[in-house]
């Protein structure tokens, strides 16, 4: 019996030796892990490039144990949204913060890079209009981004609705313009380095519970300091509203971007989506755009919305769109330009007076002038193969 005992006793201790030294094994397996994943998702550099401001970095990492409590462990139920990059989920930080967390579908190395390049940019922005970064994790195979979250889904969801009647007001869409013009000037003017947007579109802009704009998926921004503007990168952005004198140069410059607000105007003008719409003859939107503006017939695409309520508003708007366009950067307006222009049409009872400089040269284009326009883009047609077929 005492023998029994003996045996059974020793076999316990065995087991439970067993089981405890797995558990510690699986602990220092996941361990090595996260360290492995935080280097792999360049964690040394991502500390390197917000270490400007020695609280960033330390404020910025946050432990994937608290983004798996906040979503309940990515729980399906979560999910708020994703594409072919990946998912987004909506998650309860223990500060009760609300957050939306961005999870990467792919491990690639342009995923990777583009996720540094993202928190990089957006630790140095703080603007009304523009979603704000609350961190990152890097523990995980998968990066993960946490930003704030805002709550009434993109532009594009809120432009595009089956019901007509049930889109967006004129004066909202102004509005939103506004804001969209004002967020993009910053980006251009008022921050140490220049950044540029490079992927401008109205999946690209949120819309929050009081339908106030909000930038986001800064991915394939560039900083681009001063000395630097004009050199050749690699093309990135979404055909139908990429600026094609950039896409056969591959020189980027802060009026890449304003070609491709130029094109969101025209979506916001005509409720017609960029990226796959054609004319019976063809025609992209931006190509048809000019066309019809140039010959008087721009009414046949207007959103009949817009033609009831945006009165003589709708002209100016739409000749600052063809302004925006133009195939020479050079003669483009800058952002904060078509910000001015925006904000004159918003509030003209304040007489916002702009100087020489701000001036917006749109104005001038009717006529002769808006022919030449015109005719530019029967070359555009040539160029904006890319909307169609990608490099």
């Amino acid at each position: 019996v005492g023998i029994g005992i003996g045996c059974g006793a020793g076999l316990l201790l065995l087991v439970l030796g067993v089981f405890f030294l797995s558990r510690t094994l699986n602990q220092q397996r996941a361990k090595v892990l996260k360290k492995k994943f935080f280097r792999q998702n360049r964690g040394h550099l991502l500390q390197q490039l917000v270490s400007q401001k020695a609280d960033i970095a330390e404020r910025m990492i946050i432990p994937l144990v608290e983004l798996e409590k906040a979503t309940n462990n990515f729980d399906k139920a979560r999910e708020i949204g994703g594409g072919g990059h990946g998912t987004v989920y909506k998650g309860i930080m223990s500060d009760l913060h609300v957050v939306a967390i961005k999870k990467s579908k792919v491990v690639v190395q342009r995923e990777i890079d583009e996720f540094i390049n993202e928190v990089a940019i957006l630790s140095q922005i703080n603007h009304r209009h523009v979603v704000k970064l609350f961190g990152c994790c890097l523990e995980t195979e998968v990066p993960l981004l946490v930003y704030e979250f805002i709550s009434n889904g993109t532009l594009y969801h809120h432009l595009h609705v089956e019901e007509p009647e049930a889109s967006l007001p004129w004066v909202e869409r102004l509005r939103i313009a506004t804001e969209t013009a004002r967020a993009f000037a910053y980006l251009h003017s008022a921050v140490s380095i220049p950044i540029v947007h490079r992927d401008i579109k109205s999946q690209n802009i949120l819309l929050d519970g009081t339908l106030i704009a909000k930038v986001s998926d800064f991915g394939a921004s560039r900083c681009i300091p001063i000395d630097e503007t004009g050199d050749a990168t690699a093309i990135q952005g979404t055909f139908g509203y990429l600026d094609p004198m950039y896409y056969y140069s591959g020189q980027l410059t802060e009026k890449s971007d304003v070609y491709s607000f130029g094109v969101l105007l025209m979506e916001l003008l005509t409720r017609k989506k960029p990226c796959s719409y054609r004319s019976s003859e063809e025609k992209s939107l931006v190509a048809y755009f000019t066309a019809l503006l140039a010959t008087g017939d721009l009414a046949s695409l207007l959103d009949p919305q817009v033609a009831q309520e945006g009165g003589k508003m709708v002209e100016e708007v739409a000749l600052l769109a063809a302004a925006c366009v133009r195939m020479e950067g050079g003669q483009r307006p800058t952002m904060r330009q078509v910000e001015m222009a925006l904000e004159n049409l918003r509030v003209p009872h304040e007489n916002v007076v702009m100087s020489d400089m701000d001036a917006p040269s749109y104005a001038m284009i009717e006529g002769g002038r808006m022919e030449e326009v015109s005719r530019q883009y029967s070359q555009e047609e040539e160029y904006l193969l890319s909307s169609r077929y990608p490099r």
